[in-house]
Formats: C-alpha cells, structure tokens, sequence
C-alpha cells in the first residue's frame, strides 16, 4: 500500500567462528570443542558455522564458568537447565548451590596455601640464620 509503513522483519545478528574466536581471545578448535560436548550448537549454510545471539551467549557462560574453575560437566548441567518459562530460576537455583561449594573449596584452598607460605617464611628464616651464623667448618658434627 503506498505510503504506509511496514516493518520489515530484521534478520537475527549471526557470528562466525573467527568472529567469536577473536571477541573471545579463543580458538576457533576451542570453540569446536564446546560443539563436540554438545554445548555450542550452531546452524550450517553449507560448511559454514552460523553462530546466533544464543551460541555468543552460551559461549560467555562456558568461559566465565571455566573462569571459575568449575567443570565442563558443570557448566554443561547450567546451561542446560534454562528455561525461559521460569524466567531461569531453576537453573539459577542449581548455579548459586554449585558457586557456594565452589566458593567454600576455594577459601579452603587459600587457607591452605596461607599455611605453607607461613611455613616457608618460617623455614626461610631459619636456613637463613643458620647460613649467617659460624662457617659449617666451624660447626661439631653431630
């Protein structure tokens, strides 16, 4: 009808496999991977890789998780459980349990780890007054 306005449908943004790899500072092999574990799905126009605004995002999530240390077959299980009828509640239910025990490894790790850097001070000063004091020539044998 002339002079009418009709909205054309847009077309859905669409990334390649260069495109994500270079946004992500990734390989292309990297994100083949997350297809072959099934988290990346993305759609052929002939042997090309179409990647949506889905892929892009599900991508982020794989490495944000990764990021944090937890498992492919984690993050897999998270992504898996959107549904956008509950407004992803569920699997936001499953991401806040799995990031509390992430959470409490990770502190445990940092005790840890404070622990025997205070032991190797420790034992630093200790070979250290050790080393400053008479020449081991000087020293009785035990």
């Amino acid at each position: 009808m002339p002079g009418s306005i009709v909205a054309e449908p847009t077309a859905e943004l669409t990334y390649t496999i260069s495109e994500l790899a270079a946004e992500f500072g990734i390989t292309a092999r990297a994100i083949r991977f997350y297809e072959d574990k099934k988290m990346l799905e993305p759609e052929r126009d002939g042997m090309n890789r179409v990647y949506r605004r889905r892929d892009r995002g599900r991508l982020r999530l794989i490495l944000r998780g990764k990021r944090l240390g937890f498992s492919l077959s984690d993050i897999g299980e998270m992504l898996d459980l959107y549904d956008p009828d509950d407004l992803g509640r569920e699997q936001l239910k499953v991401i806040l349990e799995k990031s509390l025990l992430r959470l409490r490894v990770l502190e445990q790790q940092r005790q840890d780890v404070d622990e025997v850097i205070m032991e190797l001070r420790d034992n630093c000063r200790q070979i250290k007054t050790l080393l400053a004091g008479p020449s081991s020539s000087q020293t009785p044998d035990p």
